[in-house]
């Protein structure tokens, strides 16, 4: 027997040198591969992370939170069980493997936290009652990512977690009725941030009441009211209101309605909705939409036209719709047509004749 041969069959724990050799190039290739891939992926995903691919971002945090210290535990307790260790052994590196598998578990959970509440930071600005709630928020959801990485480890340990879920749930619901009201304004006030069905600066209606949006709190939401007073709204009584918000309008849509005396000649009539179209279209950022000639009034010939003021101010709205309005009122007037207003004919019966006189004539009153 050469002396190479006898060193790879000498015993070492009661497995040959050569078992751990192979082990061993096994944990470092294995060790070596995921390396190459995690330094290559953060190469790449560095340089797309300046574009504005958010999956890029993602996967960038995932990997760098990816730690090879953490990962070796594992794929070293793969490696070794090819060979033949005191139960003891095994037991250790079957914690140790569990213990860092599920560490790098949590880290890859709270760097997707951190990631999705750094995007919603971004697009918050510089709000510090939103940059506060999204801190809070991050403090939450970390605690809640461990409890449930540490629950879990445990678990796959062998520990017996039925008694300890019960426990975290128990308290859980006590804690939750006991602040059921803080709570439910609390989360109301973390969906207004993330969903943002209004933004502060935002004109809004809420009911019967409406304003501007100036602040919005962890438990309330401030609106200045158009007569100067703030209205105070708790969170949660604002998101199950139904809500109208005016920012996002691009467009406001205007109704002209009016009539004419029912004197007015046929041919004018005829001329009305063109008449009236051109006086809409020339306009600056009006989008004419139709008009006609849509009834019999009790004391009128009614017309209807609508089109689109192109912007949502509400000053530009209201001076197109009255440069609209004056300029049909001089355009009729020097046509010859006359508005209608509210009128009534009576008719007077004569009363009967008398020694056979003759019947005077019927008199009419308009008014």
């Amino acid at each position: 027997m050469n002396s190479s041969t006898y060193w790879l069959e000498l015993d070492l724990l009661g497995n040959p040198l050569q078992l751990w050799i192979s082990a061993l190039g096994l944990f470092a290739i294995s060790m070596l591969l995921i390396g190459l891939v995690r330094a290559l992926l953060r190469r790449r995903l560095s340089r797309a992370a300046d574009t504005t691919n958010e999956v890029d971002d993602v996967f960038l945090s995932v990997v760098e939170r990816t730690k090879l210290v953490l990962l070796s535990l594992p794929l070293a307790h793969v490696s070794l069980s090819t060979l033949e260790l005191p139960l003891k052994a095994v037991a250790a590196l079957r914690f140790v493997a569990v213990v860092g598998f599920m560490i790098q578990v949590g880290l890859w959970a709270s760097a997707l936290a951190e990631f999705w509440l750094r995007r919603h930071k971004r697009e918050r600005g510089s709000d510090p009652v939103a940059l506060t709630t999204l801190s809070a928020l991050s403090f939450v959801l970390k605690i809640v990512v461990w409890i449930i990485v540490g629950v879990l480890t445990l678990d796959n340990l062998g520990f017996d977690v039925t008694a300890l879920v019960t426990g975290l749930g128990i308290g859980g619901i006590a804690i939750a009725l006991a602040t059921q009201n803080i709570l439910g304004d609390l989360f109301a006030s973390l969906s207004i941030i993330v969903d943002k069905p209004f933004v502060i600066g935002d004109f809004i209606i809420v009911g019967e009441q409406m304003g501007k949006v100036e602040k919005i709190g962890m438990k309330t939401t401030r609106v200045r009211s158009l007569s100067g007073e703030l209205l105070i709204f708790s969170n949660s009584d604002l998101l199950q209101s139904r809500i109208q918000n005016f920012r996002p309008m691009l467009e406001r849509r205007v109704i002209l309605k009016f009539g004419v005396i029912y004197q007015t000649p046929a041919e004018k009539l005829a001329a009305i909705p063109q008449r009236v179209r051109e006086i809409i279209e020339s306009q600056d950022l009006v989008r004419f939409d139709r008009g006609h000639f849509i009834g019999f009034g009790d004391s009128s010939l009614d017309f209807e036209f609508v089109y689109f003021v192109l912007s949502p101010e509400f000053k530009v709205h209201a001076d197109i719709r009255q440069a609209v309005g004056l300029e049909v009122i001089s355009a009729f007037a020097a046509d010859g047509i006359e508005f209608a207003y509210p009128t009534r004919t009576l008719f007077m019966m004569p009363p009967e004749p008398e020694n056979g006189d003759a019947a005077p004539e019927t008199e009419s009153d308009q008014a």
